[in-house]
């Protein structure tokens, strides 16, 4: 779910101490705003989201005076009620082994329950009848344990509120390592609509002691739903009945909402109640033609009509309309100029998607431009996943990590999780998003129910973490992961043909690897220079080939960029081998340049040979061409060069198909 944003304005991770509003947030100086004037400019900022929450009309004038006077009225009407839970004809190894997972609060010994208790019971139609809910913890997943070590009281309150024993005042390693695994039976999210890629990573965040013991119920008594306070800046969570209730009922809530499948809500609910889906199918085979129709309708891309491939006389020099600043400032070959009228330009070099190539084709089918229709089946995760099944069957290629769907594929992957599992085998996984770069709102853990909520945010893949990668021994550091960039360029889809630059980049991560620390970002992650407080290591290329092939003197650089290079052909090939929207469509007028990150990773052959296995990470659109410009000043000239004019030889370029 999509909120507004929400400004820090507690120290970072802290919450509010208290529902008590003086304890919360202190006095309000604000004049709280009344009257239908004030609903309906409430109505006017706050109504579209409400609509979207299935917040009924009746409560908001209610839910503006709470707001505005900051009324926590739910005490006056629930009570929390501990519960025992007595469970016959178990063994004591089977009582320690499933009963803390099968308790309404997972976690500890004791268990909870929220009742009604005002003696006239609680009317739906009643506009009173809306409640709200602090956020005892906000935060997003790469700071929790942090925060967790370093926010006053915040270590104790966690820990209490999810039934783990705590004794003591400095933060014990083992409770915050408990808190970390437990939190995801307690926390929610939503996501902020606006602002920078790194502002809209999805926020976590733990209802008060109130809201933590609302339970889970198929057919639930009650709503809830993350609600975005812009007057005061806020985040709160609002409860509302679904029916009438009488004194003594149980407050619920539906813990999967929104999902009707049978398979999936099982799925979802395995971090309260455990399942087995051992005998479920893991087989995950390319979506039908009716999934990629649905990415293009959604992508809102039309496809061009037929042309005639365009040709320029040799000598003509290319009009370039372009708003990628690295082209601009280092594109210098003779035969381009630049215009700032995109009107007259012969070549579009666009750093956002492009959407209608249909007008494009049909108004003015000459122009030139850096992109593909359908690219996306590239360079956004889910697609880039379905389609190299066409190269590896189900399972995948070997060159691609194996990789699931959060969204249409939960179900296999819990039951290959739990087949590994079962086997004893590595079951470390990184969890991504479909269409974001750079590492952002990208973890990796082993913890089965985290992958599973993580599926709540924004849409998701995951894949098998890379447990046995090939290292590189910096000196200042010892063996550490690295990933490998490099540069294709397609110059068309039908024929094929696809370059690959010369010079590829690499990137170090800055602490000794080990299957441990999973939340280390410099033991895990290779991507450093977008944070300046983080060491970002150098080493180029012809300094890395010799240096690597010191290292591994049985493995020549040469013979595993071949192996690379086939993965690449493989990619490409499956990409370009079926019509649009299954495939790229081969629009004679496109072009483009795209950055592919690999790794390597250490893998035994059927005769028990063990060889280097390229492992593709990703595809990038528009890459950042920041290094290869600074250091191979004629790198534009040589891909433009290739792509526009046709004119590879004397380029810093390889033929692949």
């Amino acid at each position: 779910m999509e909120a507004d944003p929400e400004p820090e304005r507690r120290p970072a991770g802290c919450g509010n101490p208290a529902r008590t509003p003086e304890l919360a947030r202190g006095p309000n100086p604000r004049r709280p705003k009344e009257g239908a004037q004030a609903l309906a400019e409430f109505a006017a900022l706050h109504g579209p989201a409400l609509c979207a929450s299935g917040v009924p009309e009746r409560y908001w004038g209610r839910l503006l005076h709470k707001l505005e006077h900051e009324v926590f009225d739910a005490g006056e009407m629930f009570g929390i009620m501990r519960v025992e839970e007595v469970e016959e004809d178990r063994s004591d190894e089977e009582e320690d082994g499933q009963s803390k997972r099968k308790r309404p609060n997972p976690g500890g010994e004791l268990c909870y329950k929220v009742i009604v208790t005002n003696e006239a019971g609680l009317r739906a139609a009643d506009p009173n009848s809306i409640f709200l809910i602090d956020h005892a913890w906000t935060y997003r997943v790469e700071h929790a344990r942090r925060q967790l070590q370093q926010t006053p009281g915040l270590l104790h309150r966690m820990a209490s509120l999810m039934g783990i024993e705590f004794h003591g005042e400095v933060p014990s390693p083992e409770v915050v390592d408990l808190v970390l695994a437990e939190m995801w039976k307690f926390n929610q999210t939503y996501q902020l609509a606006q602002g920078t890629a790194e502002e809209k990573v999805p926020v976590w965040y733990v209802l008060d002691e109130f809201g933590a013991r609302i339970q889970h119920a198929d057919e639930p008594t009650f709503a809830t739903a993350p609600f975005f306070y812009m007057s005061q800046q806020v985040a709160y969570t609002l409860l509302w009945p679904l029916r009438d209730l009488d004194t003594g009922e149980e407050v619920t809530r539906d813990f999967t909402y929104g999902e009707t499948d049978p398979l999936i809500r099982k799925c979802m609910l395995l971090p309260w109640t455990p399942a087995d889906l051992l005998e479920l199918s893991s087989s995950t085979p390319e979506p039908p033609e009716a999934y990629y129709v649905a990415i293009l309708e959604e992508n809102r891309e039309k496809l061009p009509v037929a042309i005639n491939i365009p040709t320029y006389p040799s000598d003509h020099i290319f009009k370039i309309y372009s708003d990628v600043q690295q082209v601009l400032c280092h594109l210098t070959h003779p035969r381009f100029t630049f215009t700032m009228n995109e009107a007259e330009a012969d070549i579009l070099y666009n750093f956002s998607h492009f959407k209608d190539y249909r007008r494009l084709s049909e108004e003015r089918p000459r122009v030139l431009l850096n992109q593909f229709p359908c690219e996306n089946l590239l360079t956004v995760k889910d697609c880039l996943s379905s389609i190299a099944r066409r190269a590896g069957g189900p399972e995948g290629p070997p060159w691609l990590p194996r990789t699931f769907n959060l969204r249409s594929e939960l179900p296999q992957f819990v039951s290959y999780f739990q087949q590994r599992e079962r086997r004893g085998e590595d079951n470390h996984w990184i969890v991504k998003p479909w269409n974001l770069a750079r590492s952002l709102d990208t973890h990796i853990t082993k913890d089965l129910h985290s992958i599973i909520r993580h599926r709540e945010s924004t849409p998701k893949v995951v894949s098998k973490y890379i447990e046995s990668p090939v290292l590189f021994l910096r000196e200042d550091v010892g063996l550490v992961k690295f990933d490998i960039r490099y540069v294709v360029l397609l110059r068309s889809v039908m024929p094929l043909r696809l370059f690959v630059y010369d010079v590829f980049w690499l990137r170090f991560s800055n602490r000794p690897f080990a299957l441990d620390d999973l939340d280390d970002y410099e033991k895990h992650f290779t991507v450093m220079n977008y944070n300046r407080d983080l060491v970002l290591k150098q080493v180029h290329y012809d300094e890395f080939i010799p240096a690597f092939e010191k290292q591994y003197p049985e493995f020549r650089w040469k013979d595993v960029q071949a192996e690379i290079f086939q993965a690449f052909k493989e990619l490409f090939q499956a990409a370009c081998s079926r019509a649009a929207p299954m495939g790229l469509y081969p629009y004679p007028s496109s072009r483009a340049v795209y950055a592919i990150d690999l790794m390597l990773k250490w893998d035994h052959r059927p005769d028990g040979k063990r060889v280097m296995q390229p492992q593709l990470l990703e595809v990038n659109f528009n890459p950042d061409c920041e290094r290869a410009c600074k250091y191979h000043p004629t790198f534009f000239n040589d891909v433009c060069s290739t792509l526009f004019l046709d004119e590879p030889s004397g380029c810093h370029v390889t033929f692949l198909l």
